[in-house]
């Protein structure tokens, strides 16, 4: 069997999809009750200018996460789409929803606060792992 290599194609195409997913997911998705669970109204969101800080941050987070998710699927050799979508819910699902759902319930936020943040993340992953288990590149 072949050895498998990063595709950044399909990397670049996970990040990305990863922004839009952001922009439906806290906006027309669920944007009015995320704002409602973290205290914050659609005023007060539209008086704020938000720094360039805010944007890195979630530039950098992002390419690192695909990176990372990509890399490690090399190492386990994921290649197929169901297996690549499995393995990176259960990642997602470990690593974050639950960890946020934990930090959360002793933060005394609210339960479904977790679910918002974590099933983005949970979604996003997903979808990049099927990404990365369909659009393989051989070495």
């Amino acid at each position: 069997m072949e050895k498998l290599k990063l595709n950044h194609y399909a990397i670049w195409l996970a990040i990305v999809l990863q922004f839009i997913l952001g922009f439906l997911w806290y906006g027309p998705f669920f944007g009015e009750k995320w704002m409602l669970m973290v205290g914050l109204d659609l005023t007060a969101v539209e008086a704020i200018q938000p720094g360039i800080a805010i944007w890195l941050t979630n530039i950098i987070s992002t390419i690192a996460a695909m990176y990372l998710l990509a890399w490690l699927f090399l190492k386990i050799e994921i290649r197929t789409a169901l297996r690549g979508l499995f393995t990176a819910f259960l990642i997602a699902v470990t690593f974050i929803f639950l960890t946020t759902l934990t930090n959360n319930v002793f933060a005394r936020l609210p339960y479904g606060l977790a679910w918002i943040t974590g099933g983005f993340s949970m979604v996003g992953f997903s979808i990049a792992g099927t990404i990365y288990g369909v659009w393989t590149k051989k070495a």
